[in-house]
């Protein structure tokens, strides 16, 4: 059994939250998320300002799903009041990015520009980093949104091992290779 699954998740003051027929929705100052959890397999129940959730039955599905009902839960409150946030940079000579409206505009070397339209709900900055290298910063409430468009932008050019250049999530280590010797 899940041991995350049994610790209830508690709701700040200026968070909205509602139960219906196995779906929660959350709503607080970041924005509205709301998921659909079968109601066969996992019970969601609100009481006061807490949400706890229980296994249906005594299958292997229930007692998984459970505690990853929990967390997806805490996560979404998390995301309405606090938010989440990725950061990328782009290394290499010649790379840029800029914004147009609701578009990303890359050029990472390719013979084309790339546009990225950015989703519905994901705030999508440019900057520069201390090093004059352009700084992306994806902010979003939905965790899964804010890493799949931060996955979608480093897909495009990912960190190439010798020289180092390329998209790189801010956080992560790229391991850097040594070039070929000369006898």
């Amino acid at each position: 059994m899940s041991r995350i699954g049994k610790v209830p998740v508690l709701i700040p003051d200026k968070v909205k939250l509602a139960v219906n027929n196995g779906t929660v929705s959350v709503e607080g100052p970041k924005g509205k998320l709301s998921q659909s959890f079968d109601p066969a397999v996992v019970s969601v129940t609100l009481e006061g300002n807490q949400v706890s959730f229980a296994p249906v039955g005594d299958s292997r599905l229930a007692k998984a799903m459970y505690g990853t009902s929990r967390s997806l839960v805490a996560g979404m409150v998390k995301g309405v009041t606090e938010g989440y946030t990725e950061s990328l940079e782009i290394q290499g000579v010649g790379f840029k990015a800029s914004l147009k409206g609701k578009v990303l505009d890359l050029a990472l070397g390719y013979s084309h520009p790339i546009l990225y339209p950015v989703p519905e709900g994901i705030t999508v900055t440019v900057g520069e980093t201390p090093q004059k290298n352009p700084l992306i910063k994806v902010e979003g409430c939905d965790k899964k949104m804010v890493g799949q468009v931060t996955a979608d932008i480093y897909g495009y050019y990912k960190v190439e091992p010798y020289k180092g250049k390329g998209v790189r999530i801010l956080g992560r280590h790229i391991r850097r290779k040594e070039g070929k010797k000369t006898a």
